[in-house]
């Protein structure tokens, strides 16, 4: 094999583990190519956090297959931790390999080309995630495939037990980063790239497996101190880790972007309870206000679940005038999808069309809170990072932003918000009327 291909499917630890792949494969020769006509393998980095996530996953495998019926397909991720078999069933895969063997890839596959012809079954490669010790990390110039926004994991894993959640049984406990290769990375990162988001599975809890049980705080301050990095950015943190600490140097740093992604997953009280989610709706507001209050103008965005099994009309209508009542910017919406293995699928199902609609009408209030929060950002001047996309830019709160003239992709820029657009902002003319 000479060429390889990555697809990567789900969050952006999925897409900084691939990342990770490529640059592995890379130091062994072998070269990345743009279509899946030019592979000869081909990997398949799989999310399986929903059973629509998983219906996707087959059906690439089976269109890459048709596109390409002499590339080697390697399956691996999240998916391939849960349901190996099944994707050793598919046309064309020769190696199914979970988290737990991920980082040994390069050698796997190295191991099977020096055998000589392709296996006649699918080698599977998958074994106990919880002794998983190995972090995979990218290296520094492989951080990401964008150009404009580098996404570098630094913690994976997660040592919750949410009753819906099958992502620890497939990604293991919670492991970070050593802080010194985090800020070395950075440090090299941010001589190339304006703004560096930083991401992991719970990534709240960097820090707690290592000597002395140091806080993300701390791991941001040191890359603050010791980087030159000119914008940090936060991807998703559980609600109770958004500290008055963290969420104070947040407001105070014109470095780190003024965007907090908070999970909520429901507003009512007895459904966080049956999903075994650490706060209460109480608790939660208090984080959400705390930050509107101290960051005017920050995004503030959370994962919202329907359709929760035994999730009543009232207790939707509960979660619903929560989420009317909070400052939040956008939301995620998702409709509940049962996993095996989870506690919560062997409950009383909610029907299909009820959580559909329940989707609808948070995703219709989603978009009216965001409407609303750009209008309030006509007028006002917001920094922003140009990105590859011609003409457009995202706003440090998490805005798209059309620009009035072409910049460079990777700069660090002020705009000035004219008018609001179908789905963002658009800057203002640079030219008065008289």
């Amino acid at each position: 094999m000479r060429t390889f291909l990555v697809h990567n499917f789900g969050c952006r630890a999925t897409q900084a583990d691939g990342a990770a792949l490529e640059g592995m494969l890379r130091k062994q020769g072998l070269e990345t190519v743009g279509e899946t006509a030019d592979a000869d393998l081909v990997i398949l980095n799989t999310c399986t956090v929903t059973a629509t996530a998983d219906d996707e996953m087959r059906q690439v495998t089976r269109r890459v297959h048709r596109e390409n019926p002499n590339a080697r397909i390697l399956v691996t991720g999240c998916y391939a931790q849960r349901a190996p078999e099944q994707l050793a069933a598919l046309p064309g895969v020769h190696w199914v390999i979970g988290n737990s063997h991920k980082i040994q890839i390069p050698e796997l596959i190295g191991v099977d080309q020096e055998a000589g012809a392709a296996p006649f079954h699918s080698q599977i490669h998958v074994g106990d995630i919880f002794s998983q010790q190995e972090f995979l990390s990218a290296p520094i110039e492989d951080a990401s495939g964008d150009r404009s926004r580098p996404n570098l994991k630094i913690q994976d894993g997660c040592n919750n037990r949410c009753s819906f959640c099958i992502i620890p049984s497939v990604r293991g406990r919670s492991r970070s980063a050593r802080p010194d290769a985090v800020a070395e990375q950075v440090r090299g990162l941010a001589t190339r790239y304006r703004e560096i988001v930083l991401s992991g599975i719970n990534l709240g809890r960097w820090g707690r497996d290592l000597q002395g049980r140091i806080r993300l705080i701390d791991l941001l301050r040191r890359i603050l101190d010791e980087t030159p990095v000119e914008r940090l950015r936060l991807s998703s943190v559980e609600p109770m880790d958004f500290s008055d600490d963290l969420l104070r140097l947040m407001a105070d740093s014109p470095r780190i972007a003024a965007h907090v992604h908070a999970p909520l997953q429901s507003g009512s009280d007895t459904v966080l309870r049956r999903m075994r989610r650490k706060y209460r709706p109480r608790h939660y507001e208090e984080r959400i206000r705390k930050a509107r209050e101290w960051m005017p103008l920050a995004a503030i965005g959370a994962d919202v679940m329907t359709g929760f099994p035994g999730e009543t009309e009232a207790e939707f209508e509960d979660s619903r005038r929560f989420i009317e009542s909070l400052p939040f910017t956008y939301l995620h919406v998702f409709t509940y999808s049962e996993r095996p293995g989870t506690e919560a699928v062997a409950h009383a199902q909610v029907p299909m069309p009820v959580r559909k609609q329940r989707t609808r009408i948070l995703r219709d209030l989603a978009a009216e809170k965001n409407l609303a929060f750009r209008n309030r950002l006509v007028g006002a001047t917001i920094s922003a990072v140009t990105l590859d996309q011609p003409g457009m830019a995202l706003s440090e709160n998490y805005i798209k932003v059309e620009l009035n003239r072409p910049r460079p992709a990777n700069q660090l820029i002020d705009v000035t918000i004219g008018a609001v657009t179908d789905h963002g902002v658009r800057e203002a003319s640079p030219f008065r009327v008289l």
